[in-house]
């Protein structure tokens, strides 16, 4: 009887010892996921735009067919990966840091430069048709390889903001915490977003107060300024994590100046303030970085679409029909 007793006493402290650690680690996840509020931004901004055009029955299934695929993309692919770097090439964490902010920053500055010069229509003047259960796979999946990229910064983000002298499982599980947290309140957040018209329908034609009537006629209303206004918030926060990321990255591998100057600049605009200064100084911060990052990101284009483009079709085979 008392070997059974030491026993559970013992798996009494194995288990404190592992809520301690998930404890711990959800601190971390939180301290580090907050560090991915831009890429996240821009995650909950893209995707609504794939489920567009589908009838409302389709919405959320196609919302939880992309979610499922951000999940594999952090659990299957990601965590490995970066398990993988901080243990073998810590070194390697902060240029693909300014990798993923140079593409946040690309992508950020291309939707810039195309409200003044939007696409040129397909050449061939038509769209293919295409059954609705084909353009779902195709949507679905061009959805989930974005994500990738999102999904890459964010966990790579993650990463460098968890202390270094963890163990690897800590590392994982927090990671892991991260990524799962973060695939929930994105794609919890778009299934909102996406249904909230219809939403706003139902109350329209089955509220029994004339309040609640104006309420769903308010959301209908409303819906497709926060859709443009989501959009442009998700740019927004693109450019200036991109370039927030890339000008941390260059002062760590010893080109100080440019962030040390914003440095400055935020400190001397917070001290200059009576109020809020800790709000002030971040947007000076942010200010400074997001034209940082729009810039860098407009020259990124020209060498992108003509050069690095170009190149990827020649390697794969993916060239262009000629006709």
């Amino acid at each position: 009887m008392s070997g059974l007793l030491a026993l559970l006493d013992d798996v009494a402290g194995i288990a404190k010892i592992a809520a301690t650690s998930i404890d711990d680690a959800a601190g971390q996840a939180a301290k580090a996921g907050s560090k991915a509020a831009g890429a996240l931004i821009d995650d909950a901004a893209v995707t609504p735009k794939y489920v567009h055009g589908f009838s409302p029955a389709r919405e959320l299934p196609i919302v939880g067919k992309i979610a499922l695929g951000s999940i594999r993309n952090k659990m299957v692919f990601l965590l490995p990966a970066a398990l993988l770097l901080s243990a073998f090439a810590p070194w390697a964490i902060t240029p693909l840091l300014m990798l993923g902010g140079s593409y946040l920053c690309f992508e950020g500055a291309e939707k810039v430069y195309h409200l003044f010069k939007p696409h040129e229509p397909d050449a061939e003047g038509h769209v293919a048709a295409e059954t609705a259960d084909h353009l779902e796979e195709k949507r679905v999946k061009a959805a989930v390889k974005t994500d990738f990229i999102l999904s890459a910064e964010i966990m790579t983000i993650g990463l460098a903001a968890l202390p270094p002298e963890q163990s690897v499982w800590m590392e994982a599980l927090a990671l892991a915490i991260i990524g799962l947290g973060i695939t929930v309140l994105v794609y919890g957040g778009v299934a909102l977003i996406v249904k909230a018209d219809d939403l706003g329908l139902w109350l329209c034609r089955n509220g029994k107060l004339g309040a609640t009537r104006a309420l769903g006629r308010g959301i209908v209303r409303v819906m497709p300024w926060l859709m443009k206004a989501l959009m442009t918030v998700g740019t927004a926060a693109m450019i200036w994590v991109g370039g927030n990321i890339v000008l941390h990255g260059l002062a760590e591998l010893g080109l100080h100046a440019p962030y040390d100057w914003i440095h400055h600049q935020a400190e001397a605009a917070a001290h200059a303030v009576q109020t809020a200064s800790g709000f002030v100084g971040w947007a000076v911060t942010a200010f400074f970085d997001g034209i940082f990052g729009l810039a860098y990101g407009m020259v990124l284009i020209p060498a992108v679409t003509r050069l690095i483009q170009p190149l990827y079709r020649a390697l794969t085979g993916k060239r262009k029909a000629a006709h």
